[in-house]
């Protein structure tokens, strides 16, 4: 190797990118050039240092061509987004955690991120990712979700150029699918916020309240009944915990499945107040193993809410393909994404 090709770093030469069309057209210019140039009387042996020259002139030229590509791409072009799927996936199980699986705690952080967008003054949703701020990750509806922050933290320093919002929505993807459910569309390009852009306190739904409450939340981001009652059913997944929410309890016995049986078990159970010191919640007469909220009764009291519950208890399959369509509208509220931002759908991990 030539004394001139030896200036470039090795760590540079061996980050370089195989060099596509621009490049070889660039070299052939620069080689044209240079041989141009040269005097026809040389010395024996001089072609190598020649060559040398050139080499290192070409490989310098395609270095900084590509840093220069590279500080004009949009972070989120950089991501492996099937790869950050796949590195979510891995971190899901853990006999340690709840009932063996992180997929629940996803799945309500990425409700939790989307869930306060404001159709009206245009304000909140998963862009900007305020839910890891200061003080809305302190608003009561949000306690516990400090877990899921940190179990994915990690992936945020593995994969730099994704953004929370992307990081936070994916999961909740993730969790869905790997857990048993259908596959949601998703697309990147969330642009992350600071502190002072925080949404206030009040904007998630109050697990105490009934049927007009459940519609004044969701209404304010531009659902409808049918969509609130699909989306009630990711309710299947997890439980409640006394340390966070007050409440207590699984909703069912596969609290890691996504099924419809948050339909099925609203409408077949006795449903009976929990004789307790906590707040009102309701459990199975039967067995008093599984519980309800408050706000879970209202869609099986209120008739246009039970319309929905009774179709998507005879049907999942009714079940996954409109909760499928709302969550996908619920992870894009207030989005502006790039004209380029492509949609993917994930296939579930063998």
């Amino acid at each position: 190797m030539s004394s001139a090709l030896r200036t470039i770093p090795r760590v540079a030469l061996r980050r370089l990118p195989a060099a596509p069309a621009p490049a070889l057209a660039f070299a052939r210019a620069y080689s044209s050039q240079r041989q141009y140039q040269m005097p026809r009387t040389r010395k024996s042996g001089s072609g190598a240092g020649v060559v040398g020259v050139l080499a290192a002139g070409v490989l310098a030229g395609w270095y900084m061509y590509s840093k220069q590509q590279d500080s004009t791409t949009p972070s989120w072009k950089k991501v492996d987004y099937a790869g950050v799927y796949k590195d979510i996936a891995a971190l899901l199980e853990d006999e340690n955690y709840d009932d063996g699986s992180y997929g629940p705690v996803f799945l309500r952080l990425a409700w939790h991120a989307s869930g306060t967008y404001d159709c009206k003054s245009h304000t909140g949703g998963s862009s900007g990712c305020t839910i890891r701020h200061a003080p809305e990750s302190e608003h009561d509806a949000n306690a516990g979700l400090e877990v899921a922050r940190r179990r994915l933290e990690p992936l945020k320093k593995k994969h730099p150029n994704i953004s929370y919002g992307d990081l936070y929505t994916l999961a909740g993807v993730v969790a869905v699918q790997e857990l048993g459910g259908p596959t949601v569309k998703w697309r990147p390009g969330r642009v992350d916020k600071q502190a002072v852009e925080c949404t206030p306190d009040g904007r998630l739904p109050d697990a105490a309240q009934g049927a007009d409450h459940v519609r004044d939340i969701f209404y304010r981001m531009g659902f409808g009944d049918q969509e609130i009652a699909a989306l009630v059913g990711a309710h299947a997944l997890g439980r409640c915990h006394t340390d966070r929410s007050g409440y207590d309890g699984p909703w069912n016995a596969s609290p890691t499945a996504f099924t419809n049986f948050f339909y099925t078990e609203l409408l077949d159970n006795t449903w009976v107040p929990k004789k307790w010191t906590g707040p009102m919640q309701f459990v199975d007469k039967q067995s008093g193993a599984f519980m309800m909220l408050p706000a879970d009764m209202a869609f099986k009291t209120d008739p246009r809410f039970r319309a929905y519950v009774e179709r998507y208890a005879r049907d999942q399959d009714a079940f996954f393909a409109d909760f499928a369509n709302a969550f996908a509208k619920l992870l894009e509220l207030g989005v502006s994404f790039p004209e380029d931002a492509p949609l993917y759908r994930f296939k579930t991990l063998d």
